[in-house]
């Protein structure tokens, strides 16, 4: 298996010029608190930030896509001392992004809680990131030690995992227990940590925040589409000749963010796109939109010299070790359906019609996501790949490469 922090190290090198990563350091160093304030100079801080968040049409980052000003509001209706949380656990295994963030333009991401934190009036601002995020926290240790905003930050680490990075097994974590998904209601906004209304936002989302505060409603909707105003941060890997962090307007096509990375170093065979909770495409021309599927901001782009069967049931096999096994469908639904497509990967038995009853049986069973998105990932894999799929069954193997191109994360703590 690839870890995730082997694969994170050959993908996480922030390119281009746009509204995120426009001052990153050519080194590479975190950009401290004084270059950062004579680039973007003093943060505005007031409830006037919930009403520009929702005019601007912010949505989240980390893969939910929810009203980033819904969600400020639901908070602030319900009183009490609001906890702000950044979600830095990014347990998705072929996403750096947020991680790239952390590290490179830490006090944009938090220029964004100190501004959600302002504008509800909470009195504490905790940044989540994983355990194996070493550098990360590093570096967001001495930025918290750099700023004077009236609120307490507290930096705290939590497992790697895929789910982890669900909000409510994000909170139950940083509250001590397992990092297991609750039910909902009770949401976070309405009872979160100790009780307290708390907002949960990823960072690649409080970092885009920061920016609306500063620059309004009307900058931020400058770019995108009209749907989908702003940008949004990709990781890209797999075939491509710079594989790296970049940055595209919502609406600009899978070619052009291919020819931002100097173009394909193979023929391609297909796309995944919005990581292992997303589906596969042939379509180079597909619209890059939260609509489109692109969730937490990943695309690969899949050499046809590797075997996408062997590849996905790598990935299915992995999603359901990662279930937090409290839940029957997820815990033995997603074990099944990693079987059904390993037996199909070794061309040893045609259980496509059972894999697609299956998937649909595990939607929306689960105390989370998790089972949803795995079964996404199943049934898109058998969708995209249907001819490399009766290939396999007929020869009962297959001449190309398992490269380990969709890399897996640690096993879950």
């Amino acid at each position: 298996m690839t870890s995730t922090a082997s694969q994170r190290a050959r993908v996480a090198a922030p390119h281009g010029t746009g509204r995120l990563l426009a001052r990153v350091r050519g080194d590479g160093r975190a950009v401290s608190l004084e270059e950062h304030a004579a680039r973007y100079g003093l943060l505005p801080l007031g409830d006037d930030l919930i009403r520009t968040a929702a005019e601007s049409g912010l949505s989240g980052r980390g893969g939910g896509g929810f009203p980033t000003g819904q969600k400020l509001r639901a908070v602030a209706d319900r009183g009490g001392r609001p906890v702000v949380v950044v979600n830095g656990a990014e347990g998705e295994p072929a996403s750096a992004k947020d991680r790239a963030l952390m590290r490179c333009v830490p006090h944009l991401v938090l220029d964004g809680a100190a501004a959600a934190a302002a504008a509800l009036g909470a009195h504490e601002i905790i940044i989540a990131t994983a355990r194996s995020a070493r550098t990360e926290r590093e570096v967001l240790t001495t930025a918290v030690r750099e700023r004077r905003e009236r609120v307490r930050w507290r930096l705290a680490t939590v497992p790697d995992g895929f789910v982890v990075g669900e909000e409510t097994a994000l909170l139950a974590a940083l509250s001590g227990r397992a990092a297991r998904p609750t039910n909902k209601p009770p949401y976070p906004f309405e009872r979160g940590l100790g009780g307290d209304p708390t907002l949960v936002q990823n960072s690649e989302t409080l970092a885009q925040l920061a920016l609306v505060a500063r620059f309004g409603a009307d900058w931020f909707r400058s770019q995108g589409t009209s749907q989908e105003p702003g940008t949004a941060l990709v990781t890209l890997s797999g075939a491509v000749a710079r594989p790296g962090i970049y940055e595209i307007e919502f609406g600009a096509h899978l070619s052009e963010l291919v020819a931002q990375a100097g173009g394909a170093t193979e023929p391609l065979a297909a796309f995944l796109v919005g990581g292992y909770f997303g589906t596969w495409t042939r379509d180079a021309d597909l619209r890059l939109t939260a609509a489109a599927g692109l969730g937490a901001g990943v695309v690969v782009a899949f050499p046809t010299s590797t075997c996408a069967l062997q590849e996905s049931a790598r990935v299915a096999r992995y999603l359901a070790e990662q279930s937090a096994g409290q839940c029957g469908p997820c815990l033995h639904g997603l074990s099944a359906l990693a079987g059904g497509l390993e037996r199909i990967a070794r061309g040893a038995d045609d259980d496509r019609e059972q894999l697609t009853r299956w998937a649909a049986d595990v939607v929306g069973r689960g105390a989370c996501r998790h089972p949803d998105g795995a079964a996404r990932f199943v049934t898109s894999t058998l969708t995209t790949f249907e001819q490399e799929t009766t290939r396999h069954l007929a020869h009962g193997h297959c001449d190309k490469r398992d490269r380990a191109i969709l890399p897996t994360g640690p096993s879950r703590e």
